[in-house]
């Protein structure tokens, strides 16, 4: 290829066709019936979710598959898998950012949108475990009014504290990067309410070159935040294991693998994002074959990775010769949950070792079934690490095997359907493509071509 930019954009395109091909759906042209069907199913799931929510306020926590050894089970893998999705979202946007990636202009939007509902989806697991949740806000770090302090030793306190300050922070950075996109589309909407309510949105931007010298100094400023930020995050949520005295958990590894496991399944979702809202929303010319490829590569690097990682993880359990670690070890692949274990490394693993082949990079439709493939693995992956461990603990008297029940599972399908609901309901109200990036990004293409 001559150019960075090449495959990104159509040759022919201006900056008017771009701004027509994400605005319009927004402004010009009603939902269609693929669309309705898609929102009318995502809707109907996530009513199923808010009755699953009420029977477990009604009769508690013993309707999950939960028992005395296994005392975190769905919600808990639920929420460390959600965190995940969110964290990698902001982390991609910000570090594409500042790498000058030209690609990024197609997905930084709704990779910042995802980031949003991911993590205010995974916040409800913890409220929805406690048995209690009317006293979730015990865990919020401020002195009661009993003159109790926060425990400050618990990763909970930090669970909640980072999570409330890296959701208001991906707030503030993907509206800051949407003010210019609003003001296109106060100037394109056709009806007086719609010029109201973006005018009032884009807060009176201009695009002088002032607005923009500030606009891009702030934005580059936070997204240097954003990058630490997303890191101590799910390092935080990695210490709710690493922190415990329990074999299979108390690795120091455990801080890195989550933040790399994290921005793998991230990866993934957008992936998933990218090929829905390319074909829903008519993007083709902004989210090209050549995206595909190249979040491929960096799926493959994060498979890499996630394979250096269970190999370190392996070898420390063998070669730190604690006795209750080596067990562990021999229980992962000698338990009742072995076949999960092994499909989980195919999906974390194998499968995306298929993109060493270019071509396979380059079709879409197998690029998407590895990234759901891999979702999958990174689902099993964080509920393994609990039911690996508490089914087989120092205790042998207490081992016991978790078996979840349909309301667990109904949890689980309920908040993908609420995710679903949420996501659509975004790309009919806000451009889910930065259109001032595309403008760059075609400028850029024209100077190297």
């Amino acid at each position: 290829m001559s150019g960075a930019t090449d495959g990104l954009l159509p040759r022919e395109a201006s900056y008017g066709s771009l701004v027509g091909t994400v605005a319009d759906p927004l402004l010009r042209e009603k939902a269609g019936g693929r669309y309705r069907i898609a929102f009318l199913l995502a809707l109907l799931v996530t009513l199923m979710m808010a009755a699953i929510i009420t029977w477990l306020f009604a009769q508690g926590i013993g309707i999950f598959g939960n028992n005395t050894s296994v005392v975190w089970g769905f919600p808990i893998a639920n929420y460390v898998w959600w965190i995940g999705i969110g964290n990698a979202g902001t982390f991609i946007s910000a570090a594409l950012l500042l790498t000058r990636q030209p690609w990024r202009a197609a997905i930084n939007r709704f990779a910042e949108v995802m980031t949003i509902f991911a993590v205010s989806i995974a916040g409800l697991f913890p409220i929805l475990h406690l048995g209690r949740p009317y006293r979730a806000y015990w865990v919020i770090p401020y002195p009661n009014s009993m003159g109790l302090w926060p425990q400050w030793d618990s990763a909970l306190v930090w669970d909640a504290a980072s999570i409330v300050a890296y959701l208001v922070f991906s707030v503030l950075f993907f509206f800051l990067g949407l003010i210019p996109d609003l003001a296109t589309l106060r100037d394109r909407a056709q009806t007086r309410a719609g010029q109201r309510i973006y005018g009032a949105l884009a807060l009176g931007w201009r695009g002088s070159a002032r607005h923009w010298q500030l606009h891009d100094t702030v934005y580059r400023a936070m997204a240097m935040i954003a990058l630490p930020l997303v890191v101590s995050v799910h390092s935080v949520a990695a210490l709710d294991f690493a922190a415990s005295l329990m074999p299979g958990w108390s690795e120091s590894i455990f801080p890195p693998y989550f933040v790399v496991g994290a921005l793998f399944s991230g990866f993934g979702m957008v992936i998933v994002l990218a090929a829905a809202m390319r074909r829903g929303l008519g993007l083709q010319a902004v989210i090209t074959p050549r995206h595909f490829e190249v979040m491929a590569r960096v799926v493959l690097a994060g498979a890499l990775a996630m394979g250096l990682s269970y190999g370190t993880e392996w070898f420390n359990d063998w070669y730190g010769g604690d006795a209750a670690e080596r067990a562990h070890l021999h229980y992962l692949f000698h338990s009742p949950y072995t076949v999960l274990y092994l499909v989980m490394l195919f999906c974390n693993v194998i499968a995306p070792q298929l993109f060493w082949i270019g071509a396979l990079r380059r079709r879409i439709w197998f690029v998407v079934l590895v990234a759901v493939v891999l979702n999958v693995g990174m689902w099993l992956e964080r509920i393994l690490i609990i039911w690996n461990t508490l089914s087989h603990t120092h205790l042998p008297a207490t081992e016991s095997v978790f078996h979840p029940t349909l309301w667990d599972w109904g949890l689980l399908a309920g908040t993908l359907g609420f995710f679903a609901l949420l996501m659509l309901t975004v790309s009919r109200l806000l451009p889910v493509v930065a259109m001032h990036d595309m403008g760059k990004l075609l400028h850029r293409q024209r100077r190297e071509g």
